[in-house]
């Protein structure tokens, strides 16, 4: 069956070019010009995945992005940023967007992008291989993408789980940023304050204490490492 996109874009010109190659590539597409209708049409009938532009009339993208994540389903998001906007990219992405581009971009890099998110969020394991992993009361399963700290469910986007799942199967060892935006989200080039933020986020549902993080250390000069428990 095929998935359905919602796209949230106010410019029609981009918004009929992401339309045409996404059905081309086989999705159901729906397409709303402004954040009220989004929300209304996400409401009324939850698309598999929202392109949202942060540039919106009437109710603005970060907004939208917000209310978004506090749905249960998790809707997977993938925001489309003028060049220049770079603090509205991070705020995006600490609000919980899974991925972005910036404008202009290439539609069939977009068309990419929709289905490997869309992979992840059908359920393929973030490796390949249908493991449990443990730090303590943390506990990780990438075959239902779930995760647990001390029995309470974690809320995790899709790019939080397999960042954390990829420092988690690999314990102790520094990764550089670059190594991370290669190994978890695949892009062998991109701003590199994307896994800052996304770690900053993971430390915000991992850690006892975000400011002196214990699981998730910056190493200086190189990236992230994790560290786990002496017990685990």
């Amino acid at each position: 069956m095929a998935r359905r996109v919602l796209v949230v874009d106010d410019d029609r010109t981009v918004a009929d070019v992401v339309c045409r190659y996404l059905t081309h590539a086989g999705y159901l597409v729906d397409h709303v010009a402004d954040g009220a209708a989004a929300l209304a049409e996400v409401a009324r009938r939850p698309p598999r995945l929202v392109v949202l532009d942060l540039m919106l009339p009437v109710v603005d993208g970060l907004e939208v992005c917000r209310r978004l994540r506090q749905r249960p389903d998790g809707v997977p998001i993938i925001m489309l940023t003028a060049r220049g906007d770079e603090a509205d990219r991070i705020l995006g992405l600490r609000l919980g967007a899974d991925d972005y581009l910036t404008k202009p971009f290439s539609p069939r890099e977009l068309v990419l992008r929709v289905a490997s998110v869309l992979r992840r969020a059908d359920g393929e394991p973030a490796g390949g291989a249908d493991e449990v992993l443990r730090d303590g009361g943390l506990v990780v399963r990438t075959g239902p993408r779930a995760a647990t700290l001390d029995g309470r469910e974690l809320t995790l986007t899709l790019r939080e789980f397999d960042l954390l799942a990829h420092l988690m199967r690999h314990p102790g060892r520094a990764f550089r940023r670059a190594e991370l935006l290669d190994r978890v989200w695949g892009w062998s080039f991109g701003d590199q304050s994307t896994v800052t933020v996304h770690v900053r986020r993971l430390r915000e549902k991992v850690e006892a204490d975000p400011a002196r993080p214990r699981r998730i250390v910056t190493v200086w000069g190189v990236g992230y490492r994790y560290e786990p428990a002496a017990d685990a």
